[in-house]
């Protein structure tokens, strides 16, 4: 008997949400981590940063590739292979005996969760008609968001109660429970029919190689200072060693994009990506959008909590403001995901998308416009909720009409391309604002004026003419960002309905 398209969302949904989890969850668990793998704090703070590093960088790069296998060998097998993987991690990471082993398991619950996002786009793309496609797109996103707010909270919880270990334990029983319901969800669906079954090795390795130096360089690029500022003077210094990865991932790029046009019309291997898809409709410009939403995205998320930080005394009530904060706007962004899937089945891509963007760029405008020194906690969550809301909006049309314009054989890659296209405009977006925000600093910092040394005030003006153009410098940012998130609201305009082609 097929199961229902409800029955498979749910079943996918689940599996997402795990996943989704496991991507947030150690960032309230890094400080009792790093006292388990014996990491000295702050002399070890790069060691510790790659626990969050490494998992990001091997969830974006099994992407592409897992999504092109499951458009070769069938979905049901891929995404149950990724769960599986994502089990083997589970297990691993509680019993790695040492730092280095920890990162390998942290690395195989990455390619497994990395995986699952997109092969169980994927599947939704299979089982629902293109006009049911937007609202089931909208309840994944929905739960992805939910997710990502969910593992904090839910780091937190197992730290204060039981230990990080426990994190990993429970997704065992969760990954076990996916896999059986996998199995049994997933039996009937639409098997591959494709003339040309070869798999692009070549392209993969390219592929993979352009997106990992990619991402190493923009991590080194992007670090914010330890103390929970800016880079300092040093850093600075320190991220032109990134120059050689973007050299090679600029070389890798196109020696990829050769061999993909190499093998357009190869008899028995199709290429990883067909780069016709960037011709057909509402691809090239969703694509865009979504690259672009993922850099105004990673602003909000890592200069709240800048502005908190420099606002707020106490560290741990800062922490815990920036997460109500936060919460507020990703809560906004779940539940107006699921509002965006309804809107876009009814009214096509183009008219929520541009109202997505103009609340974003509405919100982020007021956030540059009004934070100040003296900004208070309500006024930020009015606007983070505005912002949230464009976000949330924004995140059903652009995949759905990413995955619409793909042939049923590329749905898996189209999928993938949804992911990727905004984590890495969330790793430019972080890295550009980073660069930015340094070089403004320093200039501000200047016009500082101060009393004599010897004068009992001069530390407490210091203080606060470092705090004023601090949050000067976010509030820039957030303009920026207003500005990015016009020029999507423009290329939406260029978003057709799909009989219109």
């Amino acid at each position: 008997m097929r199961r229902s398209p409800a029955t498979i969302l749910a079943v996918i949904a689940f599996g997402v949400f795990v996943a989704a989890d496991d991507l947030t969850v150690v960032s309230t668990m890094l400080r009792q981590i790093a006292f388990d793998l014996e990491l000295v704090l702050p002399d070890q703070l790069d060691k510790v940063a790659w626990i969050v590093n490494v998992y990001l960088i091997a969830y974006v790069v099994v992407m592409p590739f897992i999504g092109r296998v499951s458009d070769i060998v069938g979905r049901r097998a891929v995404y149950m292979a990724a769960l599986g993987l994502f089990l083997a991690g589970s297990i691993w990471v509680p019993l790695a005996p040492s730092y280095n082993w920890f990162l390998v398991g942290r690395i195989l619950t990455a390619l497994g969760g990395g995986a699952m996002v997109p092969v169980g786009m994927a599947i939704i793309a299979d089982v629902y008609h293109s006009r049911e496609r937007a609202t089931a797109m909208g309840i994944l996103g929905a739960i992805d968001t939910a997710g990502w707010v969910w593992g904090p909270l839910y780091g937190a919880v197992l730290v204060r109660w039981l230990t990080w270990q426990w994190q990993f334990y429970l997704n065992i029983p969760l990954s076990l429970l996916g896999l059986a319901a996998a199995w049994w969800a997933l039996a009937d669906l639409p098997q591959p029919q494709l003339t040309r079954r070869g798999i692009d090795w070549l392209g993969t390795a390219l592929l993979t190689i352009f997106l990992l130096a990619l991402n190493i360089a923009l991590l080194g690029s992007g670090d914010v200072g330890a103390a929970g500022g800016f880079a300092t003077a040093a850093e600075t210094q320190a991220t032109w060693s990134s120059l050689p990865f973007y050299v090679t991932a600029a070389i890798a790029l196109a020696l990829f994009l050769a061999s993909q046009r190499r093998l357009a019309n190869h008899p028995t291997t199709p290429p990883l990506l067909d780069l016709s898809l960037f011709r057909r409709l509402n691809f090239t410009p969703a694509v865009l959008v979504n690259f672009i939403v993922g850099a105004v995205l990673i602003v909000a998320m890592v200069n709240v909590p800048l502005v908190v930080n420099v606002l707020e005394g106490d560290v741990g009530q800062a922490a815990l403001q920036s997460g109500y904060l936060l919460s507020g706007m990703t809560g906004a962004m779940a539940i107006l995901a699921y509002v965006g899937g309804r809107a876009t089945a009814r009214a096509s891509y183009r008219p929520v998308t541009a109202v997505g963007l103009l609340l974003c760029t509405l919100g982020l405008g007021l956030m540059g416009w009004t934070w100040d020194a003296a900004v208070g906690y309500g006024q930020m969550g009015w606007q983070l909720v505005i912002l949230g809301m464009g976000f949330g909006l924004v995140i059903a049309p652009i995949g759905t009409a990413v995955i619409n314009a793909a042939p049923p054989d590329q749905r898996g890659i189209a999928s993938s391309l949804v992911i990727v296209m905004r984590l890495i405009g969330m790793s430019v977006g972080l890295a550009g604002l980073t660069a930015w925000g340094l070089e403004r600093f320093n200039a501000l910092r200047v016009t500082i004026t101060l009393p004599d040394l010897t004068d009992p005030t001069y530390f407490t003006q210091l203080v606060e003419g470092l705090t004023r153009i601090t949050v000067t410098v976010l509030a820039e940012t957030f303009l920026i960002s207003a500005g990015l998130a016009a020029v999507a609201f423009l290329i939406s305009l260029r978003l057709q309905r799909d009989e219109e082609a």
